[in-house]
């Protein structure tokens, strides 16, 4: 679930032709705001009542709403729609989310206030706790085996996700469902990062305002969404006749230990996030035709981001497509990496890349000298390909996603 719409073939399909998912937001009055743009969830691809009761909305703040479709949808991809998995056992869920229940800590913020503290919902304390996405999820399906969810802010998904290899390749599970969710357009969210100076201020040109490696780049755009998908142990689903669509190699994990916010200039740690992907899946840089850039459309993110690909891969960097999908979607922060790699995902079994929008005239001087996949779409056969995360807090995650045959 993402701003470009609900499931894998709308989001993919408006990836390919470049289209546009950042717009003037609707939710709440943004007249006093500096920023008034954002990746909103809208109505015409989402309505909470056609997937759950208004008992069930009560339950769930609208982030784990979000994440739990996605895990519908990614569970009936599976092919375990209305059945249980072979072993709920040995089945699991790692979810990764970087803000959390955010919307229902404001609304009842503002009832104790109003109401007083007798006014306070039950539910409160169920709907904000991050670990609710998982627990959720895990109680839609009946999985009884790992369960937990990872907040690393922008990364916070790409934890999840080589995790959730982990529990597989460890033996401890044969199923996992993973990815991020995320639900952060709200007044506070969008006042705090626009305070960090953060966000782009094109608010009059939204379809042009998330223009990643772009030299008139000027900060990222906030979305928001999900990105779920279901990992399962190589010879099991060979045995069940699941449909694979590229298999899960590479993970690695590395933080600046700098600056709270800001990347490390010298690029050294996520370039060993990425160095050690490659090696975790068995994988030489030359075999990388794509990257799924974290590619934020800040100053910072984008040079370092940039220097760190050409120090991982070395002279293979030239021959690596790389391309960022918040240049369509904004930021879904601890979503980000789950819609991402389903990007990757998406780009080895179909044979094509999408392109950066609005990366106009690369950075050259900052250091942006790859190639970022202007213009249109992008037809190739891919043996591998990367996705990065680098988040705040200097964390950065690599994942690395092979062919499968």
């Amino acid at each position: 679930m993402t701003p470009l719409g609900l499931g894998v073939e709308s989001f993919f399909s408006a990836l390919l032709r470049g289209e546009n998912g950042i717009r003037t937001i609707e939710r709440f009055d943004t007249e006093d705001f500096s920023v008034r743009i954002a990746g909103e969830i809208r109505g015409i691809h989402y309505h909470a009542d056609d997937h759950f009761s208004t008992k069930e909305q009560r339950r769930m703040d609208p982030f784990t709403q979000f994440g739990v479709v996605a895990a519908r949808e990614a569970w009936k991809d599976a092919g375990f729609q209305g059945q249980e998995p072979p072993d709920p056992t040995r089945s699991g869920v790692i979810l990764g989310t970087g803000i959390g229940g955010i919307q229902t800590i404001m609304d009842q913020h503002e009832s104790l206030l109003n109401n007083g503290p007798r006014r306070v919902s039950p539910f409160f304390i169920p709907n904000t706790m991050a670990n609710a996405l998982p627990a959720n999820v895990a109680i839609e399906f009946g999985l009884q085996g790992g369960c937990f969810l990872t907040a690393s802010a922008c990364s916070s998904a790409g934890h999840a996700i080589g995790l959730a290899m982990r529990e597989i390749r460890d033996g401890r599970a044969d199923l996992m469902v993973t990815g991020g969710s995320e639900a952060t357009t709200t007044p506070l969210c969008l006042a705090g990062f626009a305070s960090l100076k953060a966000l782009s201020t094109w608010n009059d040109r939204p379809d042009e305002a998330s223009r990643p490696f772009d030299i008139e780049r000027n900060g990222f755009v906030m979305g928001e969404g999900s990105g779920v998908f279901v990992i399962e142990e190589m010879e099991a689903a060979k045995a069940r006749g699941a449909r694979i669509y590229c298999e899960l190699a590479g993970f690695f994990q590395t933080d600046d230990a700098g600056h709270i916010t800001a990347p490390d200039s010298t690029a050294e740690r996520p370039a060993a996030a990425m160095a050690g992907a490659l090696k975790d899946a068995g994988c030489s840089a030359d075999q990388i035709g794509y990257i799924n850039a974290h590619g934020t459309s800040t100053q910072l993110n984008d040079q370092v981001e940039s220097l760190a690909i050409r120090i991982a891969l070395g002279d293979a960097a030239d021959q690596a497509w790389v391309s960022s999908t918040k240049s369509m979607t904004g930021h879904l922060i601890g979503a980000a990496a789950g819609i991402e790699a389903i990007a990757c995902i998406l780009s080895i079994a179909n044979g094509v890349v999408h392109p950066t929008r609005n990366c106009q005239q690369p950075d050259v001087e900052a250091g942006c000298t790859l190639d970022y996949v202007p213009g249109d779409a992008r037809e190739r056969t891919l043996q591998a390909a990367m996705s990065n995360s680098l988040g705040f807090g200097g964390h950065n995650v690599s994942l690395v996603f092979k062919a499968f045959s």
